[in-house]
């Protein structure tokens, strides 16, 4: 009932107009309730299969971190690494600082353990990555889980996952970057720009990767994907390498990322340099084959009766002068330069994957029982500043029997490798263009290591990711077109 004059009794009303607003909440309340079905129908359905893989790649992970006692340590890059990572600089040889950064943001807890297990997150967001991609892509679901098999259940990847090496950052690096490029058919400014931040990131990692930048950039003025975006990929990218490089003059007095690509080179000469063909300047002709001989390019870098390793001073103080007789012998031998390439490269798809050099076992299980670390000083050392419980590494039972008996066919690395490379070539030059760009990766990221130094199985494994991506959009693209070519039956 009114109280006084212009006012108005709410209560008995209130009811009434609160009708309205409480239909509309249970509308709301229904929608939300209806989308949250459908996504976990959707869950059920496309992506159960993917679900359980990865649930199965998580479990072997887990399997790995309780098989062994420590992280795997290496003799002498790891070591390097972990240095790097205590006194921040870049490293005068091999090594730029990318991996040691990582490993410096988990200094503070002290665990090569912890690296570890961040390194086998990293392996499953690989896998994640690349389901993700092919899905935006239009594969069907058992297609894109399909190509995440041997990045999921390789021990090789899982293996250097479980190591304090760099592989597993540059591959996790590349993948992301592939990802961004191919999430949508019009790449756009912000996205190219992350695109090459991850590309550059890659290169700081493993220099072997600087290249892709260039590639993308070729790959984008091809499509012709805009100004913009090419712009932003090249400053993105570009930067952080320059300032990278302005870093390491500081130290080393070079405009360089390291300072052992001229090494590295000359040793990949080595196994062709004719110096009556190469006629060097007096001061090359030191680096000519002296008659010493050994199984492999790479074996030429640390070989003591080398030609370089008999100079003297330290080998990578010689840089420049190597490179300089590197190029010189490539640009005298072309084909033989060509032909070790490919000899070398054909090692990769052997059914049984080949000791090259022949110190090194392919990483094709899980190895039972211990392993000591050598005595070093740098060892005592890294020691002491980054993890004082590092050791060698023990398989532990009974997970370690368990690891011991998981078996992955060593025919599934050389002749599927090779098959994915077939497929994705087939696919880019057919009709999915998609396809081009991780294939052209691929086919880089195998061969761009042995042009500059040598073969190495774990040198594979960073263009075994592009090559998944690859073959699945060229598979695809190959069987819809045959069977828009099959004649239509009539009735």
């Amino acid at each position: 009932m009114p109280t006084s004059s212009g006012d108005i009794e709410t209560g008995p009303a209130a009811p009434a107009d609160r009708a309205p607003h409480d239909e509309r909440q249970a509308v709301r309340h229904d929608g939300r309730r209806a989308v949250r079905h459908a996504l976990i129908r959707a869950l059920r359905t496309a992506h159960t299969p993917f679900a359980v893989v990865l649930a199965l790649a998580a479990a072997l992970r887990g399997l790995v971190m309780l098989g062994y006692d420590t992280a795997q340590l290496y003799w002498y890059d790891s070591f390097t690494y972990l240095d790097t990572a205590v006194h921040l600089k870049p490293a005068g040889a091999f090594h730029p600082a990318g991996y040691s950064a990582f490993l410096r943001l988990l200094w503070p807890f002290h665990s090569v353990e912890l690296v570890a297990g961040v390194q086998h997150v990293m392996g499953l967001g690989m896998g994640l990555m690349i389901y993700l991609v092919l899905r935006r892509n239009a594969l069907p679901a058992w297609g894109a889980t399909s190509a995440t098999l041997p990045v999921l259940f390789d021990p090789a990847f899982a293996r250097l996952e479980h190591a304090v090496l760099s592989d597993t950052q540059v591959t996790f690096l590349i993948v992301a970057a592939l990802t961004v490029l191919l999430w949508r058919a019009r790449l756009s400014v912000r996205g190219a720009a992350a695109a090459g931040l991850l590309l550059a990131l890659a290169g700081l990692t493993r220099t072997a990767a600087v290249p892709l930048l260039g590639l993308v950039l070729l790959h984008l003025v091809l499509r012709r994907a805009g100004w913009r975006p090419v712009v932003a990929l090249a400053l993105a990218g570009l930067l952080p390498l320059a300032a990278y490089a302005g870093w390491y003059r500081h130290h080393h007095d070079r405009f360089a990322l390291s300072g052992s690509d001229g090494v590295a080179l000359w040793a990949r000469t080595m196994t062709f340099a004719d110096c009556s063909v190469i006629k060097p300047p007096a001061e090359e002709a030191r680096l000519c084959p002296n008659g010493t001989v050994v199984d492999a390019a790479s074996e030429y870098v640390w070989a003591p009766g080398a030609s370089l390793n008999r100079l003297p001073g330290d080998r990578f103080s010689h840089n420049e002068l190597a490179r300089s007789f590197a190029l010189r012998a490539i640009a005298a031998q072309p084909l033989d330069y060509v032909r070790e390439i490919a000899r070398d490269a054909s090692l990769a798809f052997a059914p049984t994957p080949v000791r090259h050099p022949l110190r090194v076992s392919p990483a094709l299980s899980f190895p039972q029982g211990s392993w000591d670390l050598p005595a070093f000083p740098l060892i005592d050392k890294v020691r002491t500043e980054y993890d004082p419980g590092i050791r060698g590494l023990s398989s532990v039972e009974p997970y370690g029997s368990l690891l011991a008996a998981y078996r992955y066919p060593g025919v599934l690395h050389g002749p599927l490798f090779g098959a994915l490379l077939l497929l994705g070539g087939l696919g880019a030059i057919g009709r999915r263009r998609t396809a081009l760009l991780p294939w052209a990766a691929g086919v880089f990221l195998f061969l761009g290591p042995i042009a500059a130094l040598d073969f190495d199985h774990r040198y594979v494994l960073p263009a075994v990711p592009a090559a998944c991506i690859a073959a699945a959009l060229g598979t695809t693209a190959l069987w819809r077109t045959l069977r828009a070519r099959r004649p239509t039956r009539v009735p």
